[in-house]
């Protein structure tokens, strides 16, 4: 009895040893380490891997419907900070950091995607917890078919990849900054973590442990910002030095003159980051597990205020690594993406350095878990089930769900360790689904006549035109001559043609196709 009373407890035993091992490991091999730094991230790890494992299975995870949604029992102050904290991740802070040092004009994620945010609550949250759904993917299911949403599912896949993928690399720079650990370690380790205590304990795991994960980030950073304002001579100092250097970017929302050709390529990301940031299975896994369909509003909005504001730290950072003197330090970063981890280890004391690794740390788990998990429902729930074993119980749902959890996260895992630039996968992710999923989410709520016929068509046609214009990120050449082009770079906003031309083409080939492919009527699912 006393031994079943405490064997939730197991897991975190077991991590606290690997932990002091490790760190017997570096001892004794001799690393160049911040001693002070890696102890108290390994009791942050222990402590938010306790809250993962032991706190949230409490919560008593019964089978795949739990894992997925906690019994649709999210309370709207719990959703609120688990919204938040998916969004506000690593390469939320890291990107945001990496991109001010170029100019605020660049600085577009943040505001992009509140804005997204605000908008899902307001015109998607609501039909979709109406009708109950489990996944981003169910009201493609019912419109268009088992097998399209399961075509629909590869970029929903990538993109929840490539955004796990930045968060990691994000965590990697932060560690082989501030703690001088090789980043590759410190991936890994943090990835096995956040997977562990997500397989445990499913959403309720994830909810819980994004509100430490939030407080640690905001309070982190809040005590980073001044200390390091001040070595660079203070805000006026500062923002003086840095309209000097950047010049008419110094500046968040441009003009045609200032950008040039570069105007209508910063539009193509802005309306990317603003719709690109609604069909996320991240985002409507919140939606669909909150209590109500006016919960679901409330928490999408509040959560879309609460982004804007954790983003400025980050811009700050961001402003002050564009002005500090790097040769003069002694520390020159080695690209951008760096940028935030050397503020924080050179330019602050080296316990408020600990903090703000914390803080950085607990924003990477926060969006990793997240994300992993939202992949991994939807692997089981809208592919698996439907097209290998639609009889599958609750309990074998549960042991996929779980399974695709390890499988995900490892892929996102070694997609980490082989890239450079946080700013450019994060972005990345919400291309692809701004382009391919987008119109289709679109025409499977609102539109009364979307066929299957029709949505084939539309992702045909913004498949071939999104990457018709290449993808530098992903070694893809320009293959379709658009106007506008600038060297490698196209300036024409061919991913915003893509996206409407593909809305466009479902509306009309399905009206065109209404004998052929009969349209599908969305129905309430049971809870």
């Amino acid at each position: 009895m006393y031994l079943q009373k405490y064997s939730k407890l197991l897991p975190t035993v077991f991590l606290l040893i690997f932990l002091v091992a490790c760190g017997l490991y570096l001892f004794v091999t001799g690393a160049s380490v911040m001693w002070s730094g890696f102890i108290a991230m390994m009791f942050f790890y222990a402590l938010i891997f306790y809250f993962g494992s032991y706190v949230a299975g409490n919560q008593k995870v019964k089978d795949g419907n739990d894992t997925m949604l906690a019994g649709r029992s999210i309370p709207l102050f719990i959703g609120i900070f688990t919204m938040s904290a998916t969004w506000v991740g690593g390469g939320y802070i890291n990107g945001t950091a990496e991109s001010a040092k170029t100019g605020l004009v660049w600085v577009q994620a943040p505001w992009g995607y509140a804005i997204s945010l605000i908008i899902g609550g307001l015109f998607f949250a609501r039909i979709m917890r109406r009708h109950q759904f489990k996944t981003m993917l169910d009201p493609l299911s019912q419109r268009f078919g088992k097998r399209m949403a399961a075509l629909l599912f590869i970029p929903a896949l990538s993109g929840e990849i490539f955004w796990t993928a930045a968060i990691l690399t994000a965590l990697g720079t932060t560690f082989g900054t501030v703690l001088g650990l090789e980043a590759q370690p410190a991936i890994i380790l943090s990835a096995i973590i956040a997977i562990a205590y997500t397989s445990i304990g499913g959403l309720w795991a994830v909810a819980l442990t994004d509100v430490v994960q939030l407080v640690l980030l905001l309070g982190g950073l809040a005590l980073v910002v001044p200390i390091a304002m001040s070595s660079v001579g203070g805000w006026d100092v500062a923002w003086t030095a840095y309209v000097e250097k950047n010049g008419v970017t110094a500046t968040f929302f441009p003009s045609h003159e200032n950008l040039g050709g570069y105007y209508w390529m910063w539009w193509d990301y802005a309306l990317l980051l603003m719709f690109g940031g609604i069909p996320w299975q991240v985002y409507f896994q919140r939606v669909l597990s909150s209590k109500d369909e006016k919960t679901a509003v409330r928490l999408s909005v509040f959560a879309g205020v609460i982004c804007i504001i954790a983003a400025i730290p980050a811009v700050l950072i961001g402003i002050i690594g564009g002005v500090a003197d790097w040769e003069m330090i002694g520390a020159i970063p080695g690209n951008d993406s760096s940028i935030l981890p050397h503020v924080i280890r050179y330019m602050t004391t080296p316990w408020v350095a600990t903090i703000g690794l914390g803080a950085v740390a607990a924003a990477v788990m926060s969006s990793v878990d997240s994300s992993i998990l939202s992949a991994s429902s939807m692997a089981g729930w809208n592919v698996f089930r439907p097209l290998f074993k639609p009889d599958i119980s609750p309990s074998n749902l549960e042991k996929v769900i779980k399974r695709s959890i390890w499988i995900i996260g490892i892929a996102a895992t070694l997609l980490a360790i082989n890239v450079q630039s946080v700013y450019d996968l994060w972005v990345l992710c919400s291309d692809f689904v701004y382009c391919l999923l987008f119109p289709a989410l679109v025409c499977a709520l609102f539109d009364k006549k979307a066929n299957t016929i029709g949505a084939i068509s539309g992702f045909a046609v913004s498949f071939i035109l999104r990457f018709g214009g290449g993808e530098p990120t992903l070694n893809i050449p320009n293959m379709i001559p658009y106007p506008m082009m600038e060297g490698e770079t196209v300036l024409f906003p061919f991913r915003t043609l893509a996206m409407l031309s593909g809305l466009m083409t479902i509306i009309l080939v399905s009206r065109l196709t209404q004998n052929i492919s009969v349209p599908r009527v969305l129905t309430k699912m049971e809870n």
